[in-house]
């Protein structure tokens, strides 16, 4: 696969109409239920793990290992969490627009959500144990350039921005608030499905990255 790169960085807000849904989150959010909700519960938890599963994983490697790649078309250590990275900058604004018109148009509920048959199905080919293999879209291309410190940099900032967005979910109606895709604009998912997926997705390339760890031909 052939590999272009963006350098690491927080999304930005690009539109008039995104700051005047986003100004109205405070007042709704400190109204808002103080008890999490199982569902965001849960997913915090995963969120929370796989920051700690990446550090364990980058705490083994040296600088040559992180960047190795088994091959010219497979992604390195460092291109699979990059590759996470460009996810996190493409997919945090929109979680930021879905979240604002919910609470502005009083998509919010107790639960219990669940995912539609859809989002269920998403998710299943989301995890590592999916056999499925699709090519990444250009918009989540890993870059090529980039020191380990800024990739790891970048991945637990970007987790704990996932985080934020986790708890400002709180009280929404995760099976109603819908999130456009950065992939296409004819793509929506649930916020609840969203969350879950890309919590699936980075367990999935954290496990790619141990099977090149296990490689034998990987520099000891």
């Amino acid at each position: 696969m052939r590999l272009h790169y963006c350098r690491p960085g927080l999304p930005h807000v690009q539109s008039g109409r995104f700051l005047s849904m986003l100004a109205s989150l405070p007042s709704v959010l400190s109204s808002g239920p103080v008890a999490l909700a199982p569902e965001i519960d849960e997913l915090l938890h995963q969120f929370e793990q796989i920051a700690a599963d990446a550090d364990a994983l980058v705490a083994t490697v040296r600088d040559d290992q992180f960047s190795w790649r088994p091959a010219p078309d497979v992604w390195s250590i460092a291109e699979c969490l990059d590759h996470l990275n460009a996810a996190a900058r493409a997919y945090l604004p929109k979680l930021d627009e879905g979240m604002a018109d919910a609470w502005q148009h009083g998509a919010d509920a107790d639960g219990p959500f669940r995912h539609s048959w859809a989002g269920r199905l998403l998710l299943r080919t989301s995890e590592p144990s999916s056999r499925i293999r699709l090519r990444s879209p250009q918009v989540f291309q890993p870059a090529r350039e980039g020191s380990r410190e800024d990739v790891v940099k970048a991945f637990r900032a970007y987790h704990a921005e996932y985080i934020k967005r986790l708890r400002r979910a709180n009280g929404l109606d995760l099976s109603r608030a819908r999130v456009t895709s950065p992939v296409s604009r004819w793509l929506r998912f649930s916020l609840g499905t969203l969350f879950a997926v890309i919590a699936a997705h980075e367990r999935r390339h954290l496990c790619q990255a141990r099977r090149i760890i296990a490689m034998a031909r990987f520099p000891r």
